[in-house]
């Protein structure tokens, strides 16, 4: 069983150094992975190259960078250079299409058609990665250009995949997908016998399969449910997790979240590696105590 974690957005001017001491922090407990969001804090590749230059010793990823404002020329060439600053096989590159709210409202991009969108910036992305030129043009992107990032490290891209259509791409041009808000009973019914169908035909070895979920090991489970029903409200709201929670059968973010003693806690991650995932992040979403021993019952479960 592969634990990962997922690592903090920090604010302020102290916000690089306290990511790096996270980061350590994550490495010397001997988690498995560390991951860090892309949201409008840190730029999550720049902060990793830094980081992750610093503390050599543990695989790290983005959950995830949204393709919409970044075409897929400049991310290739980032993500190489990211992959060249903190040395080989440690980085996965996890992309998605983040949401309409967030491309359309905030960026000003058109949001439609997001699935030609993916497979368009896969047809750039990936050549440009494995440090091949590339001459595409589609409906969405177009390029010509080769990059010259004196780096030939292969750097896997999971994208954030959920639909049926996404989750084909995914399995057909990706090492695999990266999950937020979905369920081992999604997992099992649906996330993984898409995904890797379409590998299978594809002829592309089985898929990677990260399920991100909030975790909390308390003896006040009541508690920490309604904590993470504010902590994670929004997610609730948006159309893409809302669907994967309606395929759970559950009412919201709180019934996402894996909380209870060790032993609750321990029965569930293994209960979603079951249902075909094959590596789990958990995202502590409380300090103190609970989170100390929330940690430590994760790296228990290591195998």
């Amino acid at each position: 069983m592969r634990i990962g974690i997922l690592l903090n957005e920090h604010a302020g001017p102290d916000s690089l150094r306290l990511f790096t001491d996270e980061l350590r922090q994550a490495a010397d407990e001997g988690f498995d992975s560390a991951w860090l969001p892309h949201v409008f804090g840190l730029d999550a590749l720049t902060a990793l190259a830094i980081a992750g230059s610093r503390v050599p010793e543990i695989p790290i990823g983005t959950a995830v960078v949204p393709t919409y404002p970044r075409h897929p020329g400049a991310l290739a060439q980032q993500a190489r250079s990211t992959a060249l600053a903190v040395g080989p096989d440690r980085l996965t590159l996890g992309i998605g299409l983040s949401h309409k709210i967030v491309i359309e409202n905030m960026y000003g991009h058109d949001f439609g058609r997001p699935v030609r969108h993916m497979r368009e910036y896969l047809e750039v992305l990936t050549p440009l990665l494995e440090g091949n030129p590339v001459s595409f043009t589609g409906e969405t992107v177009t390029a010509n250009l080769a990059l010259t990032v004196p780096n030939e490290d292969h750097v896997p891209v999971l994208v954030a995949a959920l639909g049926e259509q996404m989750l084909k791409l995914a399995g057909r041009a990706t090492e695999g997908t990266i999950l937020w808000m979905t369920g081992p009973t999604t997992i099992r019914d649906h996330i993984a016998p898409t995904i890797t169908e379409a590998a299978t035909a594809a002829g592309r070895p089985a898929p990677r399969i990260v399920c991100a979920l909030p975790v909390l090991v308390t003896d006040e489970p009541d508690a920490a449910r309604a904590r993470a029903g504010k902590v994670f409200k929004m997610y609730g709201t948006l159309p893409s997790y809302r669907a994967m929670m309606d395929r759970e059968g559950v009412a919201g973010p709180a019934d996402m979240a894996i909380v209870g003693t060790e032993d609750q806690v321990a029965e569930r991650i293994r209960g979603v590696i079951d249902a075909g995932a094959t590596e789990f992040v958990g995202i502590v979403f409380d300090g103190g105590e609970a989170a100390g021993r929330t940690r430590k019952l994760l790296t228990s479960l290591k195998s």
